[in-house]
């Protein structure tokens, strides 16, 4: 728990960084555990399907080409089970592994992903002497504690400091030990030991026509759950079929669900207090549930030696008269203030962000109606109880979500998200949980905290002229359209669209490092189905763009009549005079001398000139001609009092 508390109890460098390091840097370790079996390797009634292990097989290497370029400090590994052949990490022909983890082949060891292996697996799905050589099932009986000892060794060696290490099994035997308690038991034993070991074992069961899996026969006995879960948490897992629904039917299932499971869920902050009243404080976790994908940034590499190496970057700062590299005690931060420097001193610094200890302070409650949508300043932070500090929290936790949706409200909360960090204002929304057409989790419940803007933060918006409002024939023909044209479920379903331009650049790096044929055109689910509009909602588009230029027409000649007639009440037969932009007479800066550009700075008027004299006059002292036009203004300021 010390841990995990030292996320968000960790003092920040800079007030402008986002506490999201942490949450990024936590690396993940995964094992395929396939199992070869005889029925495993059975061919479907559909010639265009796979068998059970080689679409597991397909999985693991589709799932492993994904987590090459979007998670590059993840570990991946692959371990076959119930095979012919034996081999270990490291194993050196002697035998040896044979005799420790008989019928356990680790076909890629626990380790970065890289091209090699997504080859391996790709050449090991596509048939040949190897596929047979490997998949062939042994004739003997596979225990179940033998399989989980090994994995129990590889997380040991190759993943100890890893913050989350799961084991995927994949299987259609619901009970391998059914006529042996012995092994049975010592299976139970080997699980316990990996939960120990913080290693948390996912089961994807896979059933038959003939035969329904029953986890309740062996594994539930093995697979240890998160008590927050609940009692029914195990129960709700489900299997996937081998026959139906198409060729691809059991990999895309398969996909889709470790995909929901490949990325442990990771806490933002830890047993955070929760004051919810004077004397009443309970204790909370923080999830990021959205987190905006973007392309990993590319790295300078070194070519020069036996391999590719990443080229490391150092910074440093030197003096401008002698160039001397600095010491980090030699250099002090200051602000500016009154065009002089104000120094601080580290401990200084600290006590000026120091506004108490991380906390969750309720201090009153509103209508929800009372939030404005415009009042979104950051990405809201989902909340769930924990029992670590304050036993009863989640009773309290449940009260006050139940009382706050009941009665729509929202509570308005003081907020210290880590120690030395700046405190916020922010709305605490209540969710219902909503589920997906396939009974996923779309939406948990739970209490979302909501970043509210401060006074300083709110702008005024430009003056604009008042639009003219529609003829509500126009706004009845309009809400046709938008009646035949709405989303699935009148609602925007995220999950259903990939970032067209994330996804094209993975596709593209994937194909360049595989040595595949690069595809042409990417894949954008965001794009219309421009015949589907037509066929849905055409007619109305039509009727609606004639009825706008009938009505455009008529707004125009109108306008037109409206200016005749004020320009006769006013007298003005002819039409109103231009007016003549008066010629500026102002000093260019290039003709100023430095005395001149240094009282200018002082009288604040520099950035009344214009960005091409700015930039000019950069240029001629050597300043650098980046930025907006305030950029070059402090430039010159700065030059101004500096020289």
């Amino acid at each position: 728990m010390s841990d995990e508390r030292e996320s968000w109890m960790k003092t920040e460098e800079e007030e402008e960084v986002e506490d999201e390091t942490n949450y990024k840097s936590q690396k993940d370790a995964v094992i395929f555990a396939i199992d070869v079996s005889k029925s495993m390797l059975s061919a479907p009634s559909d010639p265009k399907g796979d068998s059970p292990t080689i679409a597991a097989l397909k999985c693991a290497s589709l799932i492993m080409q994904q987590r090459i370029i979007s998670n590059p400090k993840d570990m991946m590994g692959v371990l076959l089970y119930g095979t012919e052949e034996t081999k270990f990490q490291d194993d050196a022909g002697d035998g040896r592994a044979g005799l420790r983890y008989p019928h356990c082949y680790l076909l890629n060891e626990l380790d970065v992903p890289s091209a090699e292996d997504v080859r391996t697996l790709k050449e090991l799905v596509e048939g040949g002497q190897e596929t047979d050589r490997l998949l062939t099932p042994t004739k003997e009986t596979v225990t179940m504690s033998n399989l989980l000892f090994c994995a129990n060794q590889i997380f040991t060696i190759k993943a100890p400091n890893f913050d989350s290490r799961r084991l995927f099994i994949i299987t259609d035997n619901d009970d391998p030990h059914a006529e042996d308690k012995n092994a049975r038991s010592q299976a139970a034993v080997r699980a316990k030991d990996l939960y120990d070991l913080g290693v948390i074992i996912e089961l994807f069961p896979i059933s038959h026509p003939d035969h329904e899996f029953d986890r309740t026969k062996f594994y539930d006995d093995i697979i240890y759950r998160d008590p927050n879960e609940g009692e029914n948490a195990s129960s709700g897992q489900k299997s996937f079929k081998s026959f139906g629904e198409g060729g691809i039917s059991l990999l895309n299932h398969l996909i889709s669900d470790i995909n929901s499971k490949q990325v442990a869920k990771r806490s933002l902050f830890s047993d955070m207090p929760f004051e919810i009243g004077p004397g009443l404080t309970i204790s909370v976790k923080g999830y990021n549930i959205l987190q905006k994908q973007s392309p990993n940034r590319s790295h300078y590499v070194y070519t020069g030696g036996e391999e590719a190496q990443i080229v490391v970057g150092e910074t440093t700062k030197s003096t401008d008269d002698s160039t001397r590299v600095l010491d980090v005690i030699e250099i002090k931060k200051a602000y500016k203030f009154g065009g002089g420097q104000v120094l601080f001193t580290p401990e200084e610094q600290k006590e000026l962000k120091n506004f108490g200890s991380p906390v969750i302070r309720i201090i009153g409650f509103k209508s929800q109606d009372q939030l404005p949508m415009w009042a979104s300043v950051k990405k809201s932070t989902f909340i769930y109880p924990s029992e670590n500090d304050y036993v009863g929290s989640i009773r309290v936790f449940g009260a006050l979500w139940q009382k706050l949706l009941n009665d729509k409200k929202i509570g308005i909360a003081w907020h210290i998200p880590r120690a030395g960090s700046k405190p916020i204002l922010v709305a605490i929304l209540p969710s219902e949980e909503k589920l997906d057409d396939q009974g996923g989790q779309r939406t948990p419940q739970g209490l979302w905290l909501f970043p509210l803007p401060f006074a300083d933060d709110i702008r005024q918006p430009a003056d604009a002229v008042k639009p003219e409002r529609a003829p509500d024939e126009l706004v009845d023909e309009m809400r046709k359209v938008v009646q035949q044209l709405q989303l699935p479920g009148a609602t925007y379903d995220p999950s259903r669209y990939p970032n067209p331009s994330l996804q094209w650049h993975y596709r593209i790096l994937q194909a360049m490092a595989l040595e595949e044929e690069v595809p042409e055109k990417a894949v954008d689910k965001t794009i219309g189905k421009h015949r589907q509009i037509d066929k849905r909602a055409g007619e109305y588009i039509q009727k609606w763009g004639m009825l706008l230029e009938k009505y455009t027409q008529s707004f125009a000649a109108e306008r037109r009549y409206r200016g005749s007639v004020k320009r006769e009440l006013d007298g003005e037969d002819e039409a109103p005079n231009k007016k003549i932009k008066k010629e500026s007479h102002a000093q260019k800066l290039d003709s100023m001398s430095d005395k001149d550009i240094k009282a200018l700075a002082a009288a604040g008027h520099v950035n009344k000139h214009t960005l091409p004299e700015l930039k000019s006059w950069c240029s001629s002292k050597g300043l650098s001609l980046s930025g907006k036009k305030a950029d070059l203004v402090e430039r010159i300021e700065q030059w101004c009092e500096e020289n």
